[in-house]
């Protein structure tokens, strides 16, 4: 067999249907869009009508809501800083907060803030974190190491008028 010979198996590819071109094509005059009326037009779409019927959005109920005021952290995980400064992509002497881990290239972006959690192995000495949370555990591994770890208000937290 050689590359010219090549070819599709008969029927493996259909020709598109070409609409709107005479009667003795089947699909010429109005072009498979019926008669008259606003969908016969061309630019329409009636997203979730339903023909008279009530539309699903509607039929479902509907249940909670959605808190817009809601923080949206970013996690980042002790393992992974870890693995970051043997990779010495971190600086172990500095403080670790959001702008080192955006230039690290661990976060893409700091959003509210950022969480620490302690998922991973961590052995690192003394490190200092400057971060919006962490949780119990992160705390915990980071102070049994010599470290600290400083809590920030995010910035997504209204300042206290005075």
């Amino acid at each position: 067999m050689k590359l010219n010979e090549l070819h599709d198996n008969p029927g493996a590819r259909k020709e598109r249907m070409r609409v709107g071109r005479g009667i003795g094509s089947g699909k010429g005059k109005t072009g498979g869009r019926g008669v008259k009326g606003q969908t016969s037009r061309t630019g329409v779409s009636i997203n979730g009508f339903e023909g008279g019927q009530m539309p699903l959005h509607r039929r479902i109920p509907k249940r909670g809501f959605t808190n817009h005021m809601r923080k949206d952290f970013v996690v980042v995980n002790l393992g992974d800083i870890q693995k970051a400064i043997e990779a010495k992509k971190l600086d172990a002497a500095a403080v670790i907060d959001a702008a080192a881990l955006i230039a690290s290239g661990l976060l893409r972006r700091a959003d509210d803030g950022v969480r620490l959690l302690a998922k991973g192995a961590f052995s690192t000495k003394k490190l200092r974190f400057s971060v919006v949370g962490a949780s119990a555990a992160a705390i915990a591994a980071v102070e049994s190491a010599g470290g600290t770890v400083e809590l920030l208000k995010s910035k997504a937290e209204p300042e206290a008028a005075g």
